[in-house]
């Protein structure tokens, strides 16, 4: 089969230990470059992924962020679904007592309510800094410029995180999807949309390519569908255990070069 398009997720996947591209990564894509498009696909809102697409040499082809509920090309939204005002303000209110850290976020937005351990935490991981700005006057912003969340991230302490993903699964479980990707965080976006549907999208109305023409990489339980679909879903080696029975090849760890070393093998690449 011949492969003509690569999806990517980044962390956990593409990046390494350091939360960084590796000099090797740097240089399979680079080879890549004329050839394939690549496009990255992740949890992360647009800013903490436009400085990957800079260091890859990959800006001119689309974005997929939030998990799918946003797509960019060229910096314009051609696929947006959020997560509706009622549901943002049904969990602030269940939220009052537990005091989890909710941070909202909407196209290149991103509000906190202050600068705790979490938010610093995702400041570093990701290197954007948040708007400090209370849930309640991001909520009525909103519900006046009729805005949702593209995506919602919970983060706290492992049983107060299980009882707002409760919550959210009993009175919402048809509208949204909760994601997991520890036990101190929740994320939670649009169930309309996931990686999957994104990943369609582009194929269908940009690249007019097939899903069997695809290579897909990732970690978590958000690439599960995406990798299952793909002509050829690659699961890094760190892959969650459902993760990796489903993929059709499993790689080295993200932290030992996994992606780029699948992509040598696959097109025949330069050994470096």
């Amino acid at each position: 089969m011949t492969y003509k398009i690569i999806f990517t997720d980044i962390d956990g996947t593409l990046l390494n230990k350091d939360r960084q591209l590796s000099p090797l990564t740097l240089k399979v894509f680079q080879q890549l470059r004329e050839e394939i498009p690549v496009v990255l696909i992740s949890s992360r809102m647009p800013q903490a992924m436009k400085h990957l697409q800079e260091e890859l040499d990959i800006v001119h082809h689309p974005l997929i962020c939030y998990n799918g509920a946003l797509i960019n090309i060229d910096g314009k939204t051609v696929g947006s679904k959020e997560i509706p005002w009622e549901i943002i303000q049904d969990l602030h209110h269940f939220n009052f007592e537990l005091d989890c850290h909710i941070s909202l976020y909407n196209n290149t937005d991103w509000y906190v309510p202050k600068m705790d351990q979490w938010a610093k935490r995702e400041e570093n991981n990701t290197k954007v800094t948040p708007q400090i700005k209370s849930t309640n006057a991001v909520l009525e912003d909103w519900k006046n410029s009729e805005k949702g969340a593209h995506k919602i991230m919970c983060m706290g302490e492992a049983d107060k995180i299980n009882a707002l993903e409760d919550h959210l699964f009993g009175r919402f479980k048809d509208q949204l999807h909760l994601y997991r990707s520890k036990d101190t965080y929740l994320e939670i976006t649009n169930k309309d949309v996931s990686k999957l549907t994104a990943v369609k999208y582009l194929l269908d109305n940009h690249f007019n390519l097939s899903l069997k023409e695809t290579i897909a990489f990732g970690d978590n339980y958000n690439d599960f569908e995406m990798l299952k679909a793909a002509g050829m879903g690659i699961a890094v080696g760190n892959a969650r255990p459902e993760v990796l029975e489903i993929a059709k090849q499993v790689t080295h760890h993200n932290t030992e070069d996994g992606v780029a070393k699948s992509l040598q093998e696959l097109f025949n690449l330069s050994q470096f």
